[in-house]
């Protein structure tokens, strides 16, 4: 279990305090995350990293010459939100274009994909591209969805790499789709991981079985079996890794040559790792591969969890050199760096333009107030609710939504506060709990209430008194702009699940002539009957898509913790209409 922290919430935040500490010969901290303490004479393109934290090296431990130019660095398995992207991004900019690249996760493509379009918008030639290495979250016929496990590395290696050695964009971008094309890895798991503070580990394998096909966020595998001996788990990853669909397109396995990374979840020990690359290694000679450069150790890891996998990057000769040529970072160090040519930066400017706060009549101000009660309230259901939330939640998916909402709930509800107290109506105050939510609470939750909030808040006046239409089609927006935004619809099992039948029900009653608290009620009676009719659902998007019939019967926390937001708020209205 993960034994040192002092508050939960703020792990992620103080890791990357002592990391930077510890490490100022290659990073420096920048809002959002860590970019490069040096930079070389000649600029290049930049190589922007990143993803949840608790899986280190990943992915500040890449930041260096001849890898990353800075990564994002999230809450605790969840995404970093689009303005820690965006920070870093900016950062680590030379001016000769940002090539963004992530594991393939919701949350992370929400939030890398919203930066990514602020970039562009002033001109910046920003690419993404998503690692989609993990053999067992998607068929072969639909790589385009597996998600990125350690495959992350020989991405992110030889694309920094290829910036290093002064690719425009384009061939960076290029450099990177190929070693993606010819990355495969798949995972096992003895024990599950646990998050700092959590009393149990996000799932638990019986005594002497191995899970098969995990993910580097908590997530269960998708099979099971018994454990097998060192030689066994080697065949296991041969056996899996040779078979014809997943050799890459134009490689032939007699006479490739493949680099091959066996990597350590974090409790397994290099001792162990060892005994079975001995035996990989031996299955890949025997099938005709010559091995380059093997790696064993950590490399993206999950926390304590008890676990392993194995990643094969099938080389060119462009991604041999690649692959070969220098890097040296805090983690991964290989080849001969002439640090003598590197620059020490100067001062990275990341601070935020101060807010502006619009003129507001009295009749917003009291409508920001009652917003701010509802803030207040919902950071207080959240609270009572966030160990629950999490349990659900890491059934089947990676266990995060808790302690997600409860850090974008709190920065949602303070930054209100903030905004009220100078005086502001009820768009700017939404606006400004948009922002902070979406940025401390990371992940696929903080994006999307994000959405929600700054969706109502456009639909609000800072000048005019807020009534139960503006807040009937508010929540209509927001439903339309959540399933743009996310691509979900009714019946994928997502919060969307409860979403759509709370907004349409608060826009039928409210052009039927209820009053909003009659309209609120009614629609969040509906919020929750559809939440709690998600246990009957199977995923279709997430990360709990993957793990299907292990979803069966408990119901999404997403739609949960909506239906709960929902209830709080109508208490709070009812209160105001009292007052």
């Amino acid at each position: 279990m993960t034994r040192l922290w002092n508050e939960p919430e703020n792990f992620a935040d103080e890791m990357t305090d002592g990391f930077v500490r510890a490490n100022g010969r290659w990073v420096r901290k920048v809002a959002g995350g860590v970019t490069r303490s040096t930079r070389s004479e000649e600029p290049t393109v930049s190589l922007v990293i990143g993803g949840g934290s608790g899986h280190y090296p990943a992915f500040g431990g890449l930041v260096g010459h001849g890898l990353a130019h800075g990564a994002a660095m999230g809450n605790l398995f969840a995404s970093p939100s689009a303005q820690q992207v965006e920070s870093v991004a900016r950062a680590s900019d030379q001016g000769r274009g940002i090539l963004l690249s992530y594991g393939n996760y919701a949350g992370d493509v929400l939030h890398f994909t919203e930066a990514q379009d602020k970039l562009r918008a002033e001109g910046i030639d920003c690419r993404t591209v998503t690692v989609t290495d993990d053999i067992f979250s998607a068929p072969a016929t639909e790589k385009e969805r597996r998600r990125g496990i350690a495959g992350d590395l020989t991405v992110f290696k030889v694309a920094g790499a290829a910036a290093a050695a002064g690719y425009d964009i384009d061939g960076v971008e290029r450099a990177a789709i190929l070693a993606n094309d010819r990355t495969r890895s798949m995972g096992v798991a003895f024990t599950g991981c646990t998050l700092p503070g959590a009393e149990e580990p996000l799932f638990s394998v019986p005594e002497g079985r191995m899970a098969i096909g995990l993910g580097i966020h908590g997530e269960p595998g998708i099979d099971e079996v018994d454990i097998p001996s060192a030689d066994g788990l080697a065949d296991l990853f041969i056996e899996r890794l040779l078979v014809e669909q997943e050799i890459p397109e134009g490689v032939t396995v007699q006479g490739s040559r493949v680099v091959p990374i066996l990597n350590g979840l974090g409790s397994v020990k290099n001792e162990e790792l060892y005994i079975v690359f001995a035996r990989v290694a031996e299955l890949l000679e025997n099938a005709g591969v010559e091995i380059v450069d093997p790696q064993v150790g950590e490399f993206c890891t999950s926390f304590d969890m008890a676990g392993v996998s194995l990643t094969l990057l099938w080389l060119d000769d462009e991604l041999e050199t690649l692959w070969n040529a220098p890097a040296d970072t805090p983690a991964f160090r290989t080849g001969s760096v002439d640090t003598a040519s590197l620059v020490q930066r100067g001062e990275i400017d990341d601070s935020v333009a101060e807010e502006v706060i619009p003129e507001a009549s009295d009749e917003s101000r009291r409508a920001a107030s009652t917003i701010v009660k509802a803030l207040d309230a919902v950071m207080a259901v959240i609270d009572e609710s966030a160990d629950e939330l999490g349990r659900i939640d890491a059934i089947a998916g990676d266990g995060d939504h808790g302690i997600g909402m409860k850090r974008g709930s709190h920065a949602g509800a303070e930054a209100a506060r903030a905004t009220l107290a100078k005086d502001a109506g009820a768009q700017s105050v939404l606006a400004s709990a948009a922002d902070a939510w979406s940025n401390k609470g990371g992940g696929t939750s903080g994006a999307i209430w994000g959405v929600i909030l700054r969706t109502i808040g456009e639909r609000l006046d800072n000048t005019a008194a807020v009534d139960a239409t503006a807040v009937a089609e508010g929540l209509d927006a927001a439903k339309q702009a959540v399933m743009d935004f996310g691509k979900a619809k009714v019946g994928d099992k997502t919060m969307v699940d409860s979403l759509v039948p709370f907004a349409e029900t608060l826009s039928e009653r409210v052009g039927a002539g209820d009053s909003l608290i009659e309209a609120w009620s009614a629609a969040s009676s509906a919020a929750k009957t559809a939440a709690d009719g998600t246990a009957d659902m199977m995923p279709g998007m997430g990360r709990a898509r993957s793990h299907g019939e292990k979803a069966l019967g408990v119901a999404d926390p997403g739609a949960i913790s909506l239906s709960l937001i929902a209830a709080a708020v109508l208490e709070v209205l009812r209160a105001a209409s009292e007052s």
